[in-house]
């Protein structure tokens, strides 16, 4: 008995690039790639073309690569936080946090879309899922590896 998937979330933003990587794949990358190897088969023997060999590895990985996108869409919940507004946070809610007079701006998104050094944070991280349902001005303790860190909550958007 296979075990049902877990529901991917996912802003409106983090799915049109999912969708638009399993495009360019589907559309232009593995048209080529194909076109490749058959050019590669017809100057003979595979067993040492190098091309060949090469280009029938890199379909394969975009093979695995449409699957995975196509799984993780299929099982996507899309939260568009532009219907969302407050002072609480939620899925999708950028928000400015102060840490000992450094504001950060951080954006709460799905494991599809985490980019650190963007601002985007998984709502499962400790960081994230400790932001979670927090309001404004809210004082938020959260536990790190690198140690427990307060956190101020001191805007809370949905764009």
């Amino acid at each position: 008995m296979t075990e049902p998937t877990k529901p991917n979330y996912i802003t409106v933003r983090g799915y049109e690039v999912l969708r638009a990587e399993l495009i360019a794949l589907r559309n232009v990358e593995r048209p080529q790639v194909v076109q490749e190897v058959a050019d590669a088969a017809a100057m003979g023997d595979r067993s040492e073309n190098a091309e060949y060999i090469y280009g029938k590895k890199r379909l394969r990985e975009i093979d695995r690569r449409m699957r995975f996108l196509q799984k993780r869409m299929e099982a996507a919940v899309i939260v568009d936080p532009a219907k969302q507004s407050g002072d609480r946070v939620f899925f999708g809610a950028t928000v400015i946090i102060d840490e000992d007079g450094v504001e950060t701006e951080l954006q709460i998104v799905g494991a599809d879309e985490i980019h650190t050094e963007g601002g985007r944070i998984s709502f499962s991280s400790p960081v994230g899922s400790a932001l979670l349902g927090k309001e404004l001005d809210d004082e938020v303790t959260v536990a790190t590896p690198g140690g427990k860190r307060v956190l101020t909550i001191i805007d809370v958007r949905y764009e």
